[in-house]
């Protein structure tokens, strides 16, 4: 029995990319709009989610359906810690906190690893798809924007261990397609994922304020003011 749930989850989430591209602070990235302040406080949110959900992930490395999907190389917490030290110090845990949003991310992390772990394929196939696509172009964009040599404060973006990414998203995929479910758990992952999309697109709105307070209202509205068509979808099918 295949699954077929990369297929499913691709489908099952193209709306929620498309309104995730759409926040104002994405949008401004985007088109090249990089503020350090708000880009320092968006890593430090993820370092906490992702923190929690590679814990949580390695705390069922032995359930049937983790354990097939289990590629520690992806893991992303070593990397944002060192964005931390790089944007804030070594003192940067005495700063930085995670947000409200983060906060009920991390919440609804430890709920589905207690009570349905093969729900938290949702949460990664969604962050760990989204990192491997159009993580590098926006890594390319901070770059450029903040003026960063190399890869200093942009580990995030950096997958070291994984040079071919678009054989190892083909792998990914793979695997995730020939898992052992029925269609009502494959059902219950792609809400998680659209769970996991609404999570993400919180933590986006959450900076805004910030945003416009650094660029100003004016400058803000001009960005953003047109739709994304979801140029992540694309990336995302490479």
């Amino acid at each position: 029995m295949s699954s077929n749930l990369a297929i499913k989850l691709r489908s099952g989430t193209q709306q929620a990319h498309t309104s995730a591209e759409n926040v104002g602070f994405m949008k401004c990235f985007l088109k090249g709009v990089v503020d350090r302040d708000c880009f320092a406080k968006f890593l430090g949110n993820l370092y906490y989610v992702y923190s929690e959900l590679e814990a949580a992930i390695e705390s069922h490395v032995n359930h049937p359906v983790i354990s097939a999907v289990y590629f520690p190389e992806l893991n992303r917490h070593a990397s944002l810690e060192k964005d931390m030290v790089f944007y804030y110090g070594d003192e940067w845990r005495k700063q930085v906190t995670p947000s409200a949003a983060a906060q009920t991310y991390i919440a609804r992390i430890r709920e589905v690893s207690a009570s349905a772990p093969a729900l938290l394929l949702g949460h990664a196939y969604t962050r760990y798809m989204g990192d491997l696509s159009g993580g590098q172009m926006l890594q390319k964009v901070a770059q450029s924007a903040l003026k960063l040599s190399g890869y200093e404060g942009t580990s995030f973006y950096n997958f070291e261990q994984i040079p071919d990414k678009k054989a190892f998203k083909d792998k990914y995929r793979q695997a995730l397609n020939a898992l052992p479910i029925d269609d009502a758990i494959a059902q219950r992952i792609v809400a998680e994922a659209n769970n996991a999309f609404q999570f993400n697109l919180q933590m986006a709105q959450e900076l805004e304020g910030s945003l416009i307070k650094a660029l100003g209202q004016v400058l803000f509205n001009s960005l953003t003011r047109s739709q994304n068509p979801g140029s992540t979808e694309t990336a995302v099918a490479n």
